[in-house]
């Protein structure tokens, strides 16, 4: 089985035409997020996922609108989205397009949306597969957004969610609740969208079968490739990496989380030659790399955060991946002591 590359995933150009829309420019963004300059206008330029958040946090900041998520998927249009996006908007249905975009949004970045349905209700929610932090607020307004534009645009009707939970604290303003015309419950646990079911069963009358007779197949065959080459233990650091965030990780949580026995968990780690050590070990190098990249953390902290009982013994096992201490790792990146 093949290795899946590494994290880093391609900005879709609609998030470059979205910022113009807003008064926002992407060097300026860009030089906020103290990404590349040049990250807009080159194909081959990728970003992992910590860089990406790092990009919204740059479009809050700048925009000063707290709201800037909203505004950016209501004013986007749709023709300059993705095949991976723009396929669900010629579904048969709310539902239909839905499963679609939450189905191939995995082709653009390593980001899952859930879509529950039950008790007459659909509830959308979404994980971000490297994340080692929450959620920028304006990214998952812009997403929540984008869902409810699907439904507004692809029924020609004015959608309205049953409920919008979001885990930012309420910034005193409308804006949330003027757009998605429903209660939005701030400071919540969880990020959540929830739609009326009866709502996803209204037709699009843009359904276009041969369309996605077209596009439906190479996207299916692109995301088979994809998931195929997601090996057992990328899988396992994924997991690894979340769990870091809570305290130490234990094995059988891994195993139940990937739906298998313990025993069949050992044995495809072993085939590929690896233990749950390393990768243990790996998954919290990834980890420390990234809180230290962000000057306001200190160095005692990221020990804490990813599950060392001292920092005598985080800076002996940063020691033995790098060679040289965590400062002195943070001064040749950035700059920062």
């Amino acid at each position: 089985m093949r290795q899946k590359p590494d994290e880093k995933f391609k900005i879709s150009p609609a998030l470059w035409k979205g910022l113009a829309l807003v008064g926002l420019t992407p060097s300026a963004v860009l030089r906020q997020a103290r990404l590349p300059a040049s990250l807009h206008v080159h194909d081959k330029s990728a970003v992992d996922t910590a860089q990406f958040f790092e990009l919204w946090k740059a479009i809050e900041t700048l925009s000063g609108n707290p709201a800037i998520g909203l505004d950016l998927a209501r004013r986007l249009d749709t023709a300059v989205l993705p095949p991976s996006s723009l396929v669900a908007f010629y579904a048969r249905d709310y539902r239909d397009g839905l499963g679609r975009m939450a189905r191939f949004k995995q082709l653009c970045a390593p980001e899952r949306v859930h879509v529950f349905e039950g008790a007459g209700e659909a509830v959308v929610t979404i994980e971000w597969l490297h994340a080692t932090e929450s959620d920028p607020y304006s990214l998952i307004d812009a997403a929540f957004a984008s869902f409810v534009e699907l439904g507004r645009r692809g029924t020609g009707t004015s959608i309205v969610p049953n409920r919008v939970d979001l885990v930012r604290p309420d910034d005193g303003g409308t804006a949330h609740e003027d757009y998605f015309g429903c209660e939005v419950r701030f400071a919540a646990e969880h990020n959540a969208l929830v739609l009326d079911a009866k709502d996803l069963d209204r037709p699009f009358p843009g359904h276009n079968a041969e369309l996605l007779d077209m596009l439906g197949p190479t996207l299916a065959s692109a995301l088979e490739e994809i998931q195929e080459d997601s090996s057992i233990g990328d899988q396992v650091k994924v997991l690894l990496k979340r769990a870091l965030a809570t305290g130490r990780p234990d094995f059988g949580d891994v195993a139940r989380e990937l739906g298998m026995s313990e025993r069949t968990l050992q044995r495809r780690i072993t085939d590929e030659g690896k233990n749950f050590r390393q990768l243990l070990t790996e998954a919290r190098q990834d980890v420390v790399q990234r809180l230290l990249m962000d000057p306001a953390i200190e160095i005692n902290e990221v020990a804490y955060l990813v599950g060392f009982e001292d920092s005598n013994s985080f800076y002996r096992a940063f020691r033995s991946w790098e060679g040289t201490t965590p400062s002195a790792w943070r001064q040749s990146r950035w700059g920062h002591d």
